[in-house]
């Protein structure tokens, strides 16, 4: 009866732990796929769609095995195989990346490929434990409703226990890779109880070898600097992007957000955020002491510069990941002692200022194709504009196709509903279907922006397409206005997750 017991309990461990390895496999997925493809809903929904039928398959698989009488070793060898694919993910990575990051595919795409050629067959193979293993307790114990009841519920908690671990502590404390490795070699220790020693020498044997090897030159090296619960950021040298001097330009995921120049901080590489300077400098210049708020921090590109030719000016930025605030103190030449550094959510922080009081308002918080939703509906416009003074200006760049952008003419739609004006811009026009960087002007002033904004330091003007980009593609009465309740940034933006613009 003891030695029943034991075993029981036992299958229930390896059940419950092997079911938080799986998910924290899928919750390091994300990162893991992030440098190469971003983080979007399409790259979650491939990589929980994998994980799904990898387990799925591997549920059916294990039911099988357990009708043909398959023995607890049989179990071990699968912990066994689940540990080499865990190793294996960090030898398939470095070499299947490069040839789908540049290959014909979309991102949706591209997305799926790399989920399903590294996690998987980790997934099918862990998928096998818990019928498997369920089985085999209820040839211990009379009372079957308890044990598959018990093991169902055990799976589930380690599951839950994998998911909060991963995204709230494991991966900002110990990175992506390291606990891609830490699964693989707690996946094999799992299996030690459930095979003979002469297994488990052999097995630890091969482990070794492949540990090694994952270890060389020919295994995934992490490329992050630092992980956060948001982010893998990266600091990288970006001299060859300025006219003179040192500048270092920061990373996030896939996505270099923005360059800092060391001695000279208003010389601002990217066109995008140097028209946002330009717009705002332009609209605050004869102000004695103009409020900014920035939504989103990044490299803090904007505030530096703000801090430097308007010394006198109120600068409040929410950043929603201190991790990035500190490597861009750290390694970006960032003093945030003249700003007000608030780390939370952008609309949250917003939400919590007084009404009236800022001069500018800057949304910077779409990274790349990744789209907040919230930022983007008309709640969140009238929240602007009841922080903003009568005459302030909202600022905000956003990424979509060109020359039919269906999100950019949504979101169009939906500032008019609180703005009288609203403008678009570029740096240029192309002859090509293509990806563009917009900016979105928006403000109650009587004043009309101008056709043309030019900055002779650096030779560089930008146009207000705001008619053209209105008049191009889809009828804009065919586009729906964003909402609180109804925001479809995935179908708007398809052309760019599925199609051929997002390559």
């Amino acid at each position: 009866m003891k030695s029943d017991t034991r075993t029981i309990a036992l299958y229930a461990a390896v059940i419950f732990l092997s079911s938080a390895l799986v998910l924290v496999l899928e919750m390091v997925a994300a990162r893991l796929i992030a440098p190469f493809v971003g983080v979007s809903l399409y790259s979650w929904t491939a990589i929980i769609g994998t994980v799904l039928a990898g387990l799925s398959i591997g549920n059916w698989i294990g039911g099988v095995m357990a009708d043909r009488d398959a023995s607890q070793r049989a179990a071990g060898f699968v912990l066994l195989a689940a540990a080499v694919s865990a190793f294996l993910i960090l030898l398939i990575l470095p070499r299947i990346a490069g040839p789908i990051q540049t290959s014909d595919m979309s991102l949706a795409g591209s997305s799926l490929a790399l989920t399903m050629a590294l996690f998987f067959l980790p997934a099918l193979l862990l998928g096998i434990v818990t019928p498997l293993l369920t089985t085999l307790a209820l040839q211990h114990s009379e009372r079957t409703g308890h044990i598959i009841g018990m093991m169902h519920a055990l799976a589930a908690l380690g599951s839950i226990l994998g998911t909060f671990a991963t995204g709230f502590w494991l991966v900002q404390w110990f990175g992506s890779r390291n606990l891609v490795l830490a699964s693989a070699i707690a996946l094999a220790i799992l299996s030690v109880p459930l095979l003979r020693k002469a297994h488990v020498l052999g097995a630890a044997t091969g482990l070794v070898l492949l540990l090694i090897l994952v270890q060389s030159p020919l295994g995934y090296a992490n490329p992050c600097d630092e992980e956060s619960r948001y982010f893998c950021m990266r600091v990288v040298d970006a001299n060859a992007e300025v006219p003179y001097g040192e500048a270092r330009a920061l990373i996030l995921d896939h996505l270099k957000h923005s360059t800092n120049h060391r001695e000279d901080p208003e010389l601002i590489a990217a066109p995008y955020l140097h028209l946002i300077d330009q717009l705002g400098r332009r609209h605050t210049q004869t102000m004695e002491r103009p409020a900014w708020f920035f939504a989103g921090g990044g490299a803090y590109t904007l505030p530096r510069a703000v801090n430097v030719y308007q010394p006198d000016a109120r600068i409040v930025v929410a950043e929603i990941d201190p991790a990035v605030t500190d490597i861009a103190r750290e390694k970006l030449y960032i003093d945030t002692s003249g700003m007000e550094v608030i780390h939370e959510d952008a609309r949250v922080a917003l939400s919590k200022q007084p009404e009236g009081i800022f001069d500018v308002i800057v949304g910077d918080v779409f990274h790349d194709i990744s789209v907040p939703y919230h930022p983007l509906t008309r709640e969140f416009a009238a929240l602007v504009k009841s922080r903003l003074r009568p005459d302030g200006l909202y600022l905000m760049n956003l990424v979509d196709g060109f020359p039919d952008a269906k999100l950019l003419k949504s979101l169009y739609k939906t500032m008019r509903q609180e703005f009288d004006h609203v403008d678009i811009w570029l740096d240029h026009v192309s002859d090509e279907p293509t990806r563009m960087t917009y900016i979105v002007s928006a403000h109650n002033n009587s004043d009309p922006m101008p056709e043309r904004i030019a900055d002779n330091r650096f030779g560089r003007q930008w146009i207000n397409i705001t008619e053209p980009a209105l008049s191009a593609g889809t009828d804009m009465d065919d586009l729906p206005l964003l909402t609180d309740d109804y925001v479809p940034v995935e179908r708007l933006l398809a052309e760019l997750l599925a199609g051929d613009l997002g390559r």
